[in-house]
């Protein structure tokens, strides 16, 4: 493909599975303001389309803003790709910005495997004592904590012991 098919591509995917009805606003705490009628449909249409996207639409979506790897993280969740999960732990190491590292967390806990687990603790080893980026510590060490759960395993207890780098 040229160029311009590529941008066109580009746009299209964008505006199917990210501002289609402003999606990318509703993923995660903003879909608990709607009413559970609208709730309803929106999991529903998110589900359709977690099915329908193709790996090539959701890699378009990776290589994009935040909006667009928000939206392409939630529907990797939503539809279990795991094997997406190296990316996702690629783009939440690099820690490019806030807003989409909470998707790859919930994703990296929808898989819920030792490895999403290691992906976790490496961003947390990594960024814990960045104050200055520390918008996707939470969801992250949230994830740890629940894929631990699952799997009967304690890797956010080095995390958290008194005066540890969570404390820190």
């Amino acid at each position: 493909m040229d160029q311009a098919a590529d941008e066109a591509e580009q746009l299209q995917v964008i505006r199917r599975y990210v501002t289609a009805g402003r999606r990318y606003l509703k993923l995660g705490g903003g879909l608990l303001a709607r009413d559970g009628r609208e709730r309803s449909r929106f999991a529903r249409n998110l589900g359709e389309d977690a099915g329908r996207i193709t790996p090539r639409e959701l890699d378009i979506l990776l290589d994009g803003g935040w909006r667009e790897r928000k939206t392409a993280a939630w529907l990797i969740a939503v539809a279990g790709r795991s094997g997406f999960r190296d990316r996702l732990g690629e783009l939440l190491l690099a820690s490019e910005g806030p807003y989409a590292g909470m998707a790859y967390c919930v994703a990296l806990a929808t898989f819920g495997t030792s490895a999403d687990a290691g992906l976790l603790a490496a961003y947390l080893d990594r960024y814990l004592a960045r104050f200055d980026l520390d918008y996707d510590q939470g969801p992250a060490i949230g994830a740890l904590l629940l894929i631990d759960a699952r799997l009967s395993a304690d890797n956010a207890a080095r995390f958290l012991t008194p005066g540890g780098p969570w404390q820190h």
